[in-house]
């Protein structure tokens, strides 16, 4: 009898049963991951390293051991000592043992992540923290005993206003060789007009900065010249936490559950910063040490392993902070390389679950400057949610979970070439078409005659579907009338495309010729429903505020994060993703924190802003709220089972007629038993 191990592939999210004595190489083929491998196996080109993750993994119900592959052999052992990678392992000739999971690094990928959070064209006054000023410090004579310092002092508060400055220890070192060097003329780094963080000989220029977004999936950052505000380079590196937890519950799970949890996840997280700091400098012909100061912003689990804090406090009720406020911090402390006076600015949070990068969405969007009421949401896997005007504001976080990601989904993956992204469905045949990232052509365009040219043939198969495309196959299998209102699958509903295993239906997307791994690609029942699950505490989320701001709809809906931009919006709203709304007022913003970042790393003032906010937003606890379950378990339907949604008057199917005659508006959705939820964690 032939002995099976689950496999789970990060950060693809990839997962499956795999026979044991399989080279994980040939198991990721399986499961549609693409790993780097020229020479076929041979441990020549040694571009397929891998690292086994060692550990419990509760989340996934599995415990990942570096022996639960095939020993390693004395070949392999010295081709990786002299790769200076020991802890990996060549996936060509590592066979499957026992449950893995497996970690596949940025330069081991046949499959790089596309990463969506480019930074938008933005009116920015600029007024950075850090300038440079020119100044010629008088000489030292006898009988004038100030010394250099105050010389120099004296000079910045003639030439400059700027006073009671303080210097850095390391600065005021090379103070006297740098002043005789320049013949008393210097540039001076100044941050905050507070502190000399740089003198420099002679005149110099540039200035530069970089804001950062810490995403739980991935990391954003962009490099500008504080002086004019040009973006001169954007980097996007994968979270590598991602390989403790895919949401935010699962990380602080990973550091309460293992002692060492959050230092590893901490050493990821800086090791991911400098990686992308060194890649934007060298990406705009600079060094690290250019980089004067950064602003980052992240959700509050985030800011936390950043800063080496245990996240354990915000895993339960109530939530707290070990700090709210805006903060600075030496970047040389804080263990990232930028220049060696840098500062780290972090923007304020608002509360337990609703962090900086919702405050940097908020001073991108300025929804409090306006009279329109809008509902920003920021989709990931712990959804943040704004709503209100110049006049008040609520915020709110809600648990959407990673489905939307493409974790949970069975052919779920992250956005790479031969993702699904787009899904429509014939409402008449029921026959889908698609187009993944990677090819234009949609796959009824496809050609696979042996007759076709091969440059005529799809660049990109499918090999599985990511969260903008899980959105619009759930939509369209609604309109299509192939999903009844509460999820399932029509009973009634036949066809090529409708497979059925007993009472549960599943719809066949792509077809065996259409995959990368030559086998069919189905939208199962359980697919669905996770994906019902997380819309719904969106919904529910919204539909709190909105409660509590005693309003029955919106003027304005703002899709923010690099998920919400590709989101179809009439899809979103047709799934019940958001509530109703004219559809031109929906509109996708991208990245709206990193944009709040940069905003706060050219213009200081917006920082002092950031923090008025979040003492003025009043947050709902959305896990303690009484109403959340029964808001949720009414969301659970599509799009709805009681809210209205005029807008979509045209294209959604008309409620089904009962025996009696009378139409049935609201399905039958079996509610959960109502639990206590003051100590139900949010994430």
């Amino acid at each position: 009898m032939t002995n099976n191990h689950q496999l789970i592939f990060m950060p693809s999210g990839r997962r499956g049963q795999i026979e044991e004595g399989t080279p994980i190489l040939e198991a990721a083929r399986q499961l549609g991951v693409a790993i780097e491998s020229i020479c076929g196996g041979h441990m020549a080109c040694n571009k397929c390293r891998v690292q086994i993750e060692d550990g419990a993994f509760t989340k996934h119900g599995i415990t990942s051991k570096n022996e639960h592959a095939s020993a390693p052999s004395d070949q392999e052992t010295e081709l990786l000592n002299k790769l200076k990678s020991p802890d990996h392992r060549l996936s060509c000739v590592a066979c499957v043992e026992g449950d893995m999971l497996v970690f596949v690094p940025e330069e081991s990928r046949g499959q790089k992540q596309v990463i969506r959070k480019s930074a938008r064209e933005r009116k920015i006054d600029i007024h950075p923290a850090i300038r440079k000023v020119y100044v010629e410090v008088e000489k030292p004579s006898l009988g004038e005993h100030r010394g250099d310092w105050g010389r120099l002092q004296a000079a910045l508060e003639k030439e400059w206003n700027l006073t009671d400055l303080e210097i850095d220890l390391r600065v005021l070192r090379q103070l006297q060789p740098r002043l005789r060097k320049g013949k008393w003329g210097v540039t001076v780094t100044v941050w905050q007009e507070k502190q000399v963080i740089d003198v420099q000989s002679g005149y110099t220029e540039g200035t530069y900065g970089l804001a950062v977004d810490i995403g739980s999936t991935t990391v954003a950052g962009y490099l500008c010249d504080l002086r004019t505000g040009e973006v001169l380079a954007t980097e996007s590196v994968m979270n590598p936490q991602i390989t403790y937890g895919e949401d935010l519950m699962s990380r602080i799970s990973y550091s309460i559950e293992h002692g060492d949890g959050l230092n590893k996840m901490h050493k990821a997280i800086i090791g991911a910063l400098n990686k992308l700091a060194t890649n934007a400098a060298n990406g705009a012909g600079l060094s690290p040490r250019d980089i004067h100061e950064a602003v980052m912003v992240g959700n509050t689990t985030m800011v936390a392993i950043l800063l080496g804090i245990h996240p354990i406090e915000l895993g339960g009720a109530p939530f707290a902070l070990a700090n709210r406020d805006m903060m600075d911090w030496r970047a040389a402390e804080m263990g990232i390389r930028l220049h060696p006076g840098a500062f780290i600015h972090l923007l304020p949070a608002e509360a337990g679950h609703v962090g900086a990068d919702n405050v940097g969405a908020l001073i991108a969007e300025e929804p409090y400057k306006n009279d329109e009421i809008t509902l920003m949401v920021d989709v990931g896997t712990n959804a943040e949610i704004i709503l209100g005007n110049k006049d008040w504001m609520f915020s709110a976080s809600s648990p959407t979970g990673p489905a939307f990601e493409g974790a949970q989904i069975e052919h779920g993956m992250r956005a790479a070439p031969g993702a699904i992204e787009r899904v429509r469905i014939d409402p008449v045949t029921r026959a889908p078409r698609f187009r993944v990232i990677g090819e234009e052509r949609w796959s009824n365009e496809w050609d696979f005659s042996s007759s076709t040219p091969i440059e005529e043939q799809p660049n990109q198969m499918a090999a599985g579907i990511c969260g903008s495309g899980i959105i619009e196959v759930v939509a369209e299998l609604f309109l299509a009338g192939i999903l009844l209102s509460d999820g399932r699958f029509d009973p009634a509903c036949t066809g090529p495309h409708v497979v059925w295993d007993g009472s549960k239906g599943k719809y066949m997307l792509a077809t065996e010729l259409e995959t990368t791994n030559g086998k069919p690609l189905f939208i199962t029942q359980n697919d669905v429903r996770n994906i019902q699950l997380g819309k719904s505490a969106l919904y529910a989320g919204a539909k709190l505020l909105m409660k509590k701001a005693e309003i029955k709809t919106v003027d304005k809906v703002i899709l923010a994060g690099a998920f919400g931009s590709y989101i179809d919006t009439k899809h979103a709203m047709v799934l019940g993703l958001i509530p109703d709304c004219q559809l031109d007022k929906v509109v996708a913003v991208g990245n709206a924190a990193g944009d709040g970042a940069r905003i706060a790393l050219l213009n200081r003032k917006k920082r002092d802003e950031a923090q008025r906010l979040v003492e003025w937003v009043t947050y709902v606890e959305t896990a303690i709220d009484p109403d959340f379950q029964d808001e949720f378990v009414d969301a659970i339907a599509i799009p709805h089972a009681t809210d209205p949604y005029p807008h979509l008057a045209d294209i959604l199917p008309k409620p089904a007629v009962s025996s009696n005659g009378t139409s049935e508006k609201k399905p039958r959705i079996a509610r959960r038993p109502r639990r206590k939820r003051s100590d139900q964690p949010v994430g």
